[in-house]
């Protein structure tokens, strides 16, 4: 009762319900409301302080700038959402307001649109080294297709890719990316497919800010071989599966272009299957099975995990 009494007189408020609804379709900054809403910075700033007093938003950091979104899970996520779809568009504040918002988030994609087109040659590049990208999403949907997934994780999400992938079928995902660039890239990806349940933040794969015990599907693709430590990487992500979890990690068997580490930065010419088994094992899971995907002159191997405690396996996948 307290906190639904809070959130209500949280959002009682004329511009509180305006940034409410705001965040509601959009992770903004507080320049950004401030763009849209045309108010001061720090009036904008105690409204939105609380609202997230009151569970109504959240409020993270990535850089040195601070994202506000709409809660997702916590006890006030439902009086949120709630709230925000009892707003009707069509009134005249409103529709001016998501107008702005629009416009706010075509700056964001072009921005996203030129870094991708700067770094396209260099992506398409690899991509044509080893098997179509259609392939290795297909088999990943297959191995997760007959999990209940409430969270997800995707470690190093570059363009939100897995996100789009996964986002309809789970309840909550999450990619985290250490590249800011890439980051407004899937986050402006994962917003034009409407997809709500899905979020970005700003992390580091050796130190993810989440509970242990916490993801249901963990999926590192394409991320180990920049890895100066690919054991660490895969002992956190360990960290956070819950017990009957499955994490699938897509990258190269072990393989000699050169270029790949003098020209892309990679750390790591592929890995030995044995080598991730053994990573997993000291992780404390267990390995379900591999799947090898042949390309020329790559070949992208997808390892499945799941915790040692676990009590579900995965049904073998023909290779």
């Amino acid at each position: 009762m307290d906190n639904l009494l809070q959130g209500l007189r949280a959002a009682g408020e004329e511009t509180r319900l305006r940034l409410l609804v705001l965040c509601g379709h959009s992770e903004l900054t507080v320049s950004e409301l401030t763009q849209i809403l045309g108010q001061s910075q720090p009036r904008v700033s105690r409204h939105l302080k609380l609202l997230c007093e009151a569970g109504l938003l959240d409020r993270f950091q990535e850089g040195s700038w601070v994202y506000y979104r709409l809660s997702s899970k916590n006890s006030s996520s439902l009086l949120a959402r709630t709230l925000v779809d009892l707003v009707p568009e069509a009134d005249f504040t409103v529709s001016r307001d998501l107008e702005r918002l629009e416009i706010v988030k075509t700056t964001r994609v072009l921005a996203a649109e030129e870094y991708f087109r700067e770094n396209a040659p260099h992506w398409r590049e690899i991509r044509s080294l080893h098997v179509p990208e259609m392939d290795v999403e297909k088999a990943l949907l297959d191995i997760f297709r007959d999990q209940k997934i409430v969270d997800f994780l995707d470690i190093g999400t570059g363009t939100g890719r897995m996100l789009e992938l996964f986002g309809p079928d789970v309840t909550h995902a999450i990619g985290v990316d250490s590249s800011r660039e890439m980051l407004s890239f899937a986050r402006a990806a994962i917003e034009d497919a409407g997809l709500r349940n899905c979020q970005v933040r700003l992390a580091d794969m050796y130190n993810l800010p989440f509970a242990n015990q916490s993801q249901d599907a963990i999926v590192i693709h394409q991320v180990l071989h920049y890895a100066e430590d690919p054991e660490k990487v895969i002992h956190e992500a360990a960290r956070l599966l819950r017990p009957g979890g499955v994490m699938a990690i897509v990258d190269f068997a072990r393989h000699n272009v050169q270029s790949l580490q003098s020209e892309h930065a990679h750390r790591q010419m592929g890995f030995a299957e044995q080598d991730i088994w053994q990573s997993c094992e000291d992780a404390g899971l267990i390995s379900q099975n591999i799947q090898v995907l042949k390309g020329d002159p790559l070949t992208v191997n997808i390892w499945t995990a799941t915790p040692a405690s676990s009590v579900q396996s995965i049904g073998d996948v023909a290779s």
